[in-house]
């Protein structure tokens, strides 16, 4: 079985799949009458393939239990899929380029607290990974009238590595 280690989630990683949505490193500033801070333009949400219109929806991820295995992978084509965590729980993401999916391309990341990721559309995608806790997340992605979901079953699966087996900088 392969094995697939989990690496920092950042923006430079992440950028060929999508987007992270954090506030670190965010362009900002004061609005309000400067009672709030604006952390701006964090995702490009891209709903509007074939009518869509963007929706807003809650996750409530159960833990997964250790050792994982990625058995299968899903991809929206029509739009986008934002995930802001509600909690301060980590979370694994799995993800894969666009086009014709190769499992040899898959890449695991660790969120960890304060960090969203945003799937670009088409990018092939794990379901929610939690482990630590039962987890919620506000969902931005597109409703509309036609199928926006492939799912497929990997012929071999992969087994995730756990946060034991990465290195100290995940732990």
């Amino acid at each position: 079985m392969q094995i697939l280690r989990m690496e920092p989630l950042t923006r430079e990683a992440f950028a060929p799949f999508g987007d992270v949505i954090e506030i670190e490193g965010a362009r900002h500033f004061p609005i309000n009458g400067g009672t709030t801070e604006r952390f701006h333009d964090l995702a490009g949400i891209d709903v509007n393939e074939a009518g869509g219109r963007p929706i807003v929806s809650v996750f409530r991820a159960q833990p997964r239990a250790w050792p994982f295995e990625i058995a299968m992978m899903e991809r929206h084509p029509l739009g986008s899929q934002a995930f802001v965590p509600l909690g301060d729980a980590w979370y694994a993401v799995v993800v894969a380029p666009t086009g014709e999916f190769d499992p040899t391309r898959m890449r695991a990341f660790r969120a960890g607290r304060g960090q969203g990721v945003n799937y670009a559309k088409g990018v092939w995608h794990h379901p929610l990974l939690v482990f630590e806790r039962v987890s919620d997340f506000v969902v931005i992605d597109r409703g509309g009238g036609q199928p926006n979901c492939d799912e497929m079953v990997l012929d071999v699966p992969w087994r995730l590595a756990h946060a034991a087996d990465a290195p100290a900088a995940l732990a």
